[in-house]
């Protein structure tokens, strides 16, 4: 490996920060499902102003700074200490504390970012206008050659000075009164009043599946709809593009696409599987005619409609930008089913209904990273340092994604004894 400049590693922990901040801002789309009532008797503290007299404005401002507080304290400050080394090489910002602002201030955007464009998509038409004008404006500042990462906390460490904080501040400053004013934690929108016509019989028809159908609709009528499963993979998908430029630009080796995006975009069969399973309980269930195990082979019937398909997309677009020959491109299309497939079974077997217990079970989510990382991290190693690839070794590739998405099935299948055995005792 070459020297790794200062620089390029600054930049790319501030872009994972950056989208770490995005996908926490995206708590709003959870909300709105609560105050919908998709998600059962629960009502998150967030959305009560619904209900108790208290400002929502207030309310989305306690929990920006919670978890401002919470994050920067916990995730931050260890890799502020980690990174002021390689800031001080830029000959800006090189003490924990600078690096520390720095990043705190870029997730703080982020998340800001997000409920900013949640807010203004509730406005419909004109909101959705202010948005693409705000990313064509930028789009056009960075085509002309305008360094607009400048304007963001970023610049405190790559060009400090008071330029740099009046920017940084000006557009936090700026995002944040967007993100107060737009968005609206009591507002359900007009989706809540919709009807859906005969789209469930099609959907029923179409998959021979009532509980899928059920599922798919769920979905579709919650805040964001499809849209949300979409966000959750280009979220995956910004990442593993910054990774691979990352490695690219201090190794100067061309990481192969098709294995690195294959491998990481399968992940988002967790958060696939999580939105089929966010809009109900088993619960509501019992006084059905129907049991676990076919309430859980529905629930996993959608989730290859949604999860793996929208994995492929996204690696498509990964493809088509990085490119990667026909075999490569095979071998990778079947990786990601697999890795995806196998994610989706994984999470079933170890959570059931309720992926989200890995957020507090320390010990669940453990036994996940290991059962994520034992069989995916050698193929990042592969896409990442055994390039270029050869015939034999894409041809290993692709039959470990076929492997996967057989385990992946196999673990389904324990799944429906597990929970059914589990939920029969109570």
């Amino acid at each position: 490996m070459v020297g790794v400049q200062g620089s390029a590693v600054v930049a790319g922990v501030f872009a994972l920060v950056f989208v770490f901040g995005l996908h926490t801002g995206s708590v709003g789309l959870v909300g709105r499902d609560a105050m919908a009532d998709l998600l059962g008797d629960v009502t998150l503290l967030l959305f009560t102003a619904r209900t108790l007299p208290l400002s929502p404005r207030r309310l989305v401002g306690v929990f920006v700074v919670k978890d401002v507080l919470f994050y920067a304290g916990l995730f931050m400050a260890p890799i502020a200490v980690g990174l002021a080394p390689a800031g001080a090489t830029l000959g800006g910002v090189g003490s924990i504390v600078g690096v520390w602002l720095a990043l705190t201030g870029t997730f703080v955007l982020g998340l800001l970012t997000t409920i900013a464009l949640l807010g203004l998509a509730d406005h419909g038409v004109s909101g959705r206008a202010v948005v693409l004008a705000v990313a064509a404006l930028v789009l056009a500042a960075w085509w002309s050659g305008i360094d607009v990462l400048r304007a963001t906390p970023y610049s405190l460490v790559a060009d400090p000075g008071p330029g740099s904080v009046a920017s940084s501040l000006a557009v936090l400053v700026g995002v944040g009164l967007v993100a107060v004013l737009s968005f609206d934690v009591t507002k359900t929108g007009s989706r809540a009043s919709r009807t859906v016509g005969s789209l469930y019989p099609r959907i029923e028809d179409r998959f021979d599946d009532p509980i899928a159908a059920k599922t798919l609709l769920d979905v579709h009528r919650s805040s964001g709809s499809v849209l949300k499963v979409v966000f959750s993979g280009l979220i995956l998908f910004v990442v593993t593009a910054a990774l691979v430029v990352f490695v690219e630009r201090i190794t100067t080796v061309r990481p192969s696409a098709a294995v690195s995006f294959g491998a990481v975009l399968g992940f988002s069969g967790f958060t696939s599987y999580n939105w089929v399973t966010q809009f109900d309980d088993v619960d509501e269930y019992v006084v059905l005619p129907v049991s676990v195990r076919e309430v859980l082979r529905g629930k996993f019937g959608a989730f290859l409609v949604i999860g793996p398909p929208t994995a492929f997309a996204f690696y498509l677009v990964a493809v088509l930008w990085r490119g990667a020959s026909v075999t490569a491109a095979l071998a990778g299309a079947l990786l990601v089913v697999g890795v995806t497939t196998y994610t989706g079974g994984l999470t079933m077997y170890l959570a059931g209904f309720s992926p989200n217990e890995f957020l507090f079970d320390t010990v669940l989510f453990g036994a996940f990273w290991v059962g994520m990382a034992v069989p995916v991290i050698p193929l990042l190693v592969v896409g990442f340092v055994l390039v270029p690839l050869s015939l034999p070794v894409l041809g290993a590739v692709a039959a470990w994604g076929i492997v996967l998405a057989l385990v992946g099935l196999g673990l389904v299948r324990a799944s429906l004894d597990k929970w059914e055995a589990y939920h029969r005792e109570g």
